[in-house]
């Protein structure tokens, strides 16, 4: 059987045996270890471990205690190995937060504080993240987020296997935040149920990048190689709701004794064959599997381009119930308001309507019929008069002969639009994506496009700091000229935009701020934004501004433009 790390997998959870580099305990709700709770003898956490660890004094804190007057501890979720992890509230910003403290000579606490400052600096939203890593009074603790609203992969797992679509999700998004993690020379080595959460939303969160490793005192000698066997072990437990190993984990049981390592299509039915396959790419990191002679996945990277290969994964379609019979009214039967037996009308039983009054037909009603018929009688007859009158004055009236029409002549015909060239276009923004495709936005070929990087959770760039402007494209018409007409096409429907022109005198304006005239309002455009001005705009400059982004998958974000015509 293949060589498997055991710092990722932490089979010993659940188990006696512990593993080879470091003590593992059980997830928590802050991804520390519940091997000890709150409130039990600490000396029993410490005797598990041998090593100064086990000496170390976990910090005499209670609840009500603040951190740097500021983060107030509400509540203990673990005590173990030295230190204890807390749900505590941000009282300046009034946010719940979780922080891990331990003693300023714990062992471990000069690592901690390394990882959590290397891990606060990634600042990558698919990872929970570091808020402040402080050592004060003798105590070092980490402050990070904290999420009520997501929820563990382990309660996830609980109630059953992932859908396809969900497991492909998990897989993707968790690869690809490992893959950016580990360009910035950060691991996990710690990535279980525990230590994965997921947004009402569908987003998968990671909590403890570097820095539970770092609090368990876990390293390894190939850390790529062990955050990836990690997520494949995340994908089989998502497909099979078991643990790909023998020992019981996370609340999930393990495989069957003595059957080794099988594909996960071969545990439950229905799996599906692609990932059950991509699982097994990842967890056997020393040669092709026996389904299919793929290469193995070794590090986060390679998985995240074996799942992009993919045919990508559609959601369900969501049930459709259907609707009670149809049920004619008794309006629509013809039947409203008929009288049954017994005086009462169809309608639930209530008495039957009282007819309407006869006509008029008393002295004063006659005299008022006959005034009306006078009146109509009258206006009509004068209608009739002031036609005649007009007809009798449009016959009597001159030939215009040549004069007049010598006068139409001098009208100025009115002149169809001309489309103007585009000499140039730059992209607007401190700080560019795509700049040297942003002549691709006025080539006058539709199927290429300027197209923006793929942002995350926010539709307004991702909320990002150089973004506060949005994005877009500037065209230069090479010389000031009389806009009419402007005509845009989108790489994607959806985008907020609105396009403007900056003053006829303006030079190679570069920031939003130069663009002062308002060709649209701002407004969610579809595939395509078509403008026609009542009076021409003279300008040698148009912005086609982007200030939000449409949705490319949940909580992703990506737009473009693909031309931009412009006409005077």
């Amino acid at each position: 059987m293949a060589e498997r790390s055991t710092a990722a997998v932490d089979v010993a959870d659940s188990g006696d045996e512990e593993p080879l580099t470091a003590e593992a305990g059980k997830a928590t709700a802050d991804g520390a270890g519940t091997e000890e709770k709150a409130g039990k003898d600490t000396e029993a956490a410490g005797t598990r471990e041998t090593g100064a660890a086990a000496d170390a004094n976990p910090p005499e804190l209670h609840s009500g205690h603040k951190l740097a007057r500021r983060y107030r501890l509400e509540e203990c979720v673990t005590r173990l190995d030295g230190f204890s992890s807390w749900r505590a509230v941000d009282e300046k910003l009034r946010r719940a937060v979780g922080v891990h403290v331990l003693p300023a000579d714990h062992p471990r606490a000069r690592p901690v504080l390394a990882a959590a400052r290397s891990a606060a600096l990634l600042g990558d939203p698919r990872f929970v993240q570091v808020l402040d890593a402080v050592e004060e009074n003798d105590l070092v603790y980490v402050v990070h987020e904290w999420l009520p609203d997501a929820t563990e992969l382990t309660a996830v797992l609980a109630a059953g296997p992932l859908e396809p679509h969900d497991a492909y999700q998990l897989v993707s998004q968790v690869s690809q935040a490992m893959a950016a993690a580990h360009r910035e020379g950060l691991a996990h080595l710690r990535l279980n149920p525990g230590s994965v959460l997921r947004t009402e939303s569908g987003q998968y969160r990671i909590r403890g990048l570097a820095v539970m490793a770092a609090l368990r005192g876990i390293s390894a000698d190939h850390p790529q190689r062990t955050d990836t066997e990690a997520i494949g072990a995340l994908l089989y437990a998502g497909l099979t709701q078991r643990w790909p190993y023998e020992k019981d984990a996370y609340g999930l049981s393990g495989l069957p004794k003595g059957v080794g390592l099988i594909a996960p299509d071969q545990v439950r039915a229905g799996v599906h064959r692609g990932l059950s396959e991509l699982a097994m790419r990842a967890l056997v990191n020393d040669g092709a599997t026996a389904s299919r002679q793929d290469q193995p996945c070794t590090t986060p990277e390679e998985l995240a381009k074996a799942v992009s290969a993919m045919p990508r994964i559609r959601p369900p379609e969501p049930a459709f119930t259907p609707s009670a019979a149809y049920q004619r009214t008794t309006y629509q039967q013809g039947a409203y308001g008929q009288p049954l037996r017994g005086g009462t009308s169809r309608t639930s039983g209530a008495p039957a309507p009282v007819p309407p009054p006869p006509p008029l037909q008393s002295r004063t009603g006659k005299a008022l019929k006959w005034a009306v018929s006078a009146l109509l009688i009258a206006a009509l007859g004068l209608g009739s008069w002031q036609l005649a009158d007009t007809l009798l004055k449009d016959e009597n009236k001159p030939d215009p002969g040549k004069s007049t029409s010598e006068k139409d002549d001098k009208k100025a015909p009115k002149v169809a639009s001309k489309p103007i060239a585009i000499q140039g276009a730059v992209e607007l923004g401190k700080d560019p994506m795509a700049p040297e495709k942003a002549q691709l936005a006025a080539d006058r070929d539709a199927s290429t496009a300027w197209v923006t990087k793929e942002f995350w959770n926010y539709p307004n760039f991702g909320n990002l700091a150089g973004y506060e402007d949005g994005s877009g494209i500037i065209v230069d018409l090479g010389s000031v000229k009389n806009v009419s007409h402007v005509d845009v096409d989108f790489y994607r429907p959806g985008q907020k935009v609105e396009i403007l022109a900056a003053e006829a005198s303006a030079s190679e304006p570069t920031t939003l701020d130069a663009f002062s005239r308002h060709i649209t309002a701002l407004k969610t455009a579809g595939g395509q934004l078509t403008t026609t001005l009542d009076k021409p705009v003279r300008t040698r400059y148009l912005l086609v501004h982007v200030t939000e982004l449409p949705t490319s998958t949940p909580d992703r974000y990506r737009g473009g433009i693909s031309e931009i015509k412009v006409k005077g």
